[in-house]
């Protein structure tokens, strides 16, 4: 009876508290939930902060650490490379490869005025097994002309012997490969010559050189002479037979053809516009490279025939470097003591005719081969009276 009678406003009341207390509950949950979240935002970003800032003060310390200190007026000026050192390289072994040289080698100035005193130099290039052979009468020609001439040596890599520290020779030698003769590795070392010293900028005119080459005339007539001309001198010219055209390749073509073809002796001189040529060539030396093998031999063929096609306005097609064919064979005459006479070197002097700049001389060969060491003695007793070595001007 009591439930009967129960209050219907209380039963109300109750019933409305029910719902009211649960979504307090809820509110209560989602207040405590959202508190807890951000707690543990605010504490994590705290601890980020922290360890960014133990980070940089880390960095800072350790940059710090090993940064040179701020130089003063007062640091070596010999650390700075200067224009002298960029226009003549002050020792000739480096680590270059022969890409590297050869790009190194390869660039020219285009501006035509020079920000220094250019004095004109003729680089002299020794192509030779081991030493000059026959330095002493070349330390003879170059006496007293320093400053007009550089000096070049490539010698079998097994050659380690030193020359005398008073030698124009001395420290001369540039970095080298292994050569087979006539093969077109001897090309790649004539290459390797010209780029050595076409890093000199003063260098002007190249000469190529055996060990067995002697001058015919004193520093002077040489200088001048090359100095002077008005073209190269590679000689040039079609052989017809077996050790001419007969040894073209059909597979050089089209680029090379044997209209194209020519033979010539080695030795040469060229001007720094032809070498420059000379050793950026990537089109035709490749196809003798991969095409004049054997009994092709290239270092006859490679620049009679290259000089031909791209440059033959400016070449004399001669040489300045005699030599003996008239024995026969593939190597030219050998000359001893006993041939070396005032006549004969007199003969090598003014026993031909030729033309330079257009007019007819008997000066036609400023050098020869292949004299031996035993002619030295006889050659550096004439030296003086007929090439006038003792009077170079």
């Amino acid at each position: 009876m009591k439930n009967q009678y129960q209050n219907p406003l209380a039963s109300a009341t109750k019933l409305f508290n029910t719902p009211l207390n649960l979504t307090n509950l809820i509110s209560c949950f989602l207040f405590f939930a959202f508190g807890l979240a951000f707690g543990l935002t605010v504490s994590f970003s705290l601890q980020n902060l922290s360890l960014n800032l133990q980070i940089t003060h880390f960095s800072c310390s350790a940059t710090t650490s090993t940064l040179p200190p701020p130089t003063t007026g007062t640091s070596n000026t010999t650390d700075h490379a200067g224009l002298k050192q960029y226009l003549q390289p002050q020792t000739l072994m480096h680590d270059l490869t022969d890409e590297e040289l050869l790009w190194r080698a390869s660039m020219s100035p285009k501006i035509d005025v020079f920000p220094f005193e250019r004095v004109p130099k003729v680089a002299f290039m020794f192509l030779t097994r081991g030493p000059v052979l026959l330095a002493p009468l070349w330390e003879m020609f170059f006496k007293g002309h320093d400053g007009l001439f550089s000096i070049y040596v490539r010698s079998d890599p097994s050659f380690n012997r030193s020359e005398p520290e008073n030698s124009v020779f001395y420290g001369r030698r540039i970095p080298s490969k292994e050569v087979e003769w006539g093969d077109v590795n001897m090309i790649e070392a004539e290459r390797r010559l010209l780029a050595n010293a076409l890093l000199d900028f003063s260098n002007q005119h190249f000469v190529l050189l055996s060990e067995s080459c002697i001058p015919l005339f004193n520093f002077s007539t040489v200088y001048f002479y090359l100095m002077n001309s008005t073209q190269n001198f590679i000689e040039a010219y079609d052989q017809l037979g077996p050790v001419g055209r007969g040894r073209y390749n059909l597979l050089m073509g089209p680029d090379v053809t044997l209209q194209h073809w020519r033979k010539g002796a080695q030795w040469f001189e060229m001007d720094r516009e032809l070498a420059l040529e000379v050793i950026s060539d990537r089109k035709y030396f490749p196809i003798f490279q991969n095409h004049c093998k054997g009994q092709c031999y290239a270092d006859e063929h490679y620049l009679p025939t290259f000089v031909s096609m791209k440059f033959w306005e400016k070449n004399s097609n001669r040489t300045l470097t005699w030599v003996d064919w008239s024995k026969g064979g593939p190597h030219p005459g050998k000359f001893i003591r006993p041939d070396v006479t005032l006549e004969f070197l007199e003969k090598l002097r003014s026993g031909s005719k030729c033309e330079y700049n257009g007019e007819s001389t008997n000066v036609c060969f400023l050098f020869a081969r292949k004299f031996t060491t035993n002619a030295l003695d006889r050659l550096l007793r004439f030296a003086p009276k007929l090439m006038h070595f003792n009077n170079n001007g």
